[in-house]
């Protein structure tokens, strides 16, 4: 028996994670890729279980049963139409299952499986998915995985998203979990088989192509900052220069501290390259953290001007206890919808003076809640000039970006000259350096 791969396919079948997600776009051949895996696996583990499943019945039968069927040699699996059961040789087993309703998954209450796979993820939903993978266990010694395929989109897609690509990088395994994307132009064998897939994908709407043509994770309907594009706003770390000035900002409330480090490039250009995201701490807490996350000279320290209001059990503000625990705050401006109007025109993607494409704000790929947070926001429903406030636990790192930017001026989309760091908002740091 010979079976043909893609490289891409071959690192979703090597992966070894607890958690493994596979796919990001249409056609990259994840279907398949689970199907050989499974084979392999139940080739390899005599007399082991596996549970492979899809969302609906007709879902199953039509693409999973069906594929098994054609790949799968006679003389070594046999399968029961009846009980959606497939059996192999060796003694080993695979259940094809669906869950069509959330009480389905209790039809698996009492079975144990050594692997499960959930075939489109995104169509399941976060109960399903955390309720299913309780099943992965028994008393041998092969491997326990949960190991899945999905595209972007469906009743899933923020879940999916959250628990397997806002963890970090892709290819890299983050506290047993690991995402392994796979377009369209690795599958070789469709590129060759069918030219004109691409072309087919190329015609759907905006956000169709987006996700399935390009497996992009970060666009969707009712979405804010449309501008988002990981690929502009996302780079990799590097050495701040010491000569670039360095701002601090932050959201603060017993809730979420978010804050962030930003530094200001010759080119008026901003690089958000240092995070601090943490809940349940008090004032002098929160200045010692960020304290100790300061390494370099800070120009200033932005915050909310919520903060100078003062507290009836002290009459101190949370602005003055940050200043007495050696972290000396100013206040933003903070109007909401200009803010962020603000905030859309530093994410504008544009050529740099070589250009490649860029935008004026980047973040550092360290910053993950950031990176989270920020493309997940929702345009609110009431007022569709302004941010939706729920869930709140997605504002938090957008609002402190939202003081960085709140009347500092975007720089030139291509500059020539270099400047010296945008002079009129310098000034009003000053005024408000000499205000508080």
């Amino acid at each position: 028996m010979e079976l043909s791969i893609t490289k891409r396919q071959k690192a979703f079948i090597n992966a070894s994670s607890g958690e493994v997600l596979f796919g990001g776009a249409a056609g990259g051949g994840k279907s398949y890729g689970q199907l050989v895996d499974a084979l392999l696996f139940a080739l390899k583990f005599p007399g082991s279980k596996q549970l492979i499943l899809r969302r609906t019945l007709p879902e199953l039968d039509k693409s999973l049963v069906r594929c098994a069927l054609e790949l799968y040699p006679r003389n070594i699996f046999t399968y029961k139409a009846s009980k959606h059961e497939g059996y192999f040789r060796n003694g080993s087993i695979i259940d094809f299952g669906y869950c069509d309703s959330e009480n389905d998954v209790y039809r698996y209450q009492s079975a144990e499986y050594d692997v499960i796979r959930f075939d489109e993820l995104t169509h399941f939903t976060e109960q399903m998915y955390v309720y299913l993978i309780s099943r992965v266990r028994g008393v041998n010694a092969y491997p326990k995985q949960i190991k899945s395929s999905t595209n972007p989109g469906g009743v899933g897609h923020t879940w999916v998203k959250r628990r397997f690509i806002d963890i970090g990088p892709p290819d890299v395994e983050h506290e047993g979990k690991i995402f392994i994307p796979s377009l369209v132009t690795d599958n070789t064998f469709l590129m060759k088989n069918d030219p004109e897939y691409i072309e087919r994908l190329k015609r759907l709407s905006k956000k169709d192509r987006e996700a399935l043509l390009f497996g992009n994770w970060d666009i969707f309907e009712g979405q804010y900052f449309t501008e988002w594009n990981r690929k502009v706003h996302v780079i990799s770390p590097f050495e701040i220069p010491k000569e670039w000035r360095r701002y601090f900002v932050m959201d603060y409330g017993l809730d979420m501290l978010a804050g962030y480090w930003i530094a200001v490039d010759t080119y008026g250009r901003a690089y958000v390259y240092r995070e601090i995201y943490e809940s349940g701490l008090i004032i002098s807490e929160a200045a010692r953290k960020i304290r100790e996350a300061t390494d370099k000279e800070v120009y200033a320290y932005i915050a909310p001007p919520d903060l100078w209001n003062r507290r009836q059990d002290t009459g101190k503000s949370a602005a003055r206890i940050f200043a007495e625990n050696g972290v000396p705050v100013i206040a933003a401006k903070n109007e909401r919808v200009q803010g962020w109007y603000n905030l859309k025109e530093w994410l504008a993607p544009f050529r740099d003076e070589t250009g490649k494409m860029c935008a004026s704000l980047r973040i550092f790929s360290n910053c993950v809640n950031l990176i989270r947070t920020l493309p997940a926001l929702n345009i609110d429903s009431k007022n569709p000039n302004d941010v939706a406030n729920t869930p709140h636990e997605l504002t938090h790192a957008p609002d402190a970006i939202r003081y960085f930017v709140a009347g500092r001026p975007v720089p030139a989309a291509v500059q020539k000259e270099e400047i010296t760091d945008a002079p009129e908002f310098d000034r009003q740091i000053e005024d408000l350096l000499e205000f508080n």
